[in-house]
């Protein structure tokens, strides 16, 4: 319980940082599993879901979504998709994660993509 307990409290504490640099930036949110790796931009300011993107979907299916090559399609999917919606700035929102690994490889390739953060 203590581990669940404390991973909360870093996310809100990432989370807590961030909107003090926003400045109405919408937000890439990275969730990450063992099996697979998930991102969203979302508008806190509106409170909707801009574009997001997943090792689960159609493209990545039968493929391990557990590793750093599943991350940067991913990240691209979502840069891909950002840029039909109009975004190119965000603010990174790691969670409760270190920037390492699949969640650094994500991030890597979405400025690939074009999203500036």
């Amino acid at each position: 319980m203590a581990n669940k307990a404390a991973t909360q409290k870093r996310a809100q504490r990432i989370r807590r940082q961030i909107k003090k640099v926003a400045n109405g930036r919408p937000r890439l949110s990275v969730h990450r599993t063992s099996l697979h790796i998930y991102a969203q931009i979302i508008d806190d300011a509106k409170g909707h879901t801009v574009a997001a993107a997943s090792s689960l979907e159609k493209d990545n299916k039968g493929k391990s979504g557990a590793n750093v090559a599943a991350a940067s399609a991913v990240g691209k999917l979502l840069a891909e998709r950002a840029k039909k919606a109009g975004v190119t700035e965000v603010v990174f929102d790691r969670g409760a994660y270190i920037y390492h690994g699949r969640v650094k490889a994500l991030a890597e390739a979405a400025r690939e993509g074009g999203l500036s953060f």
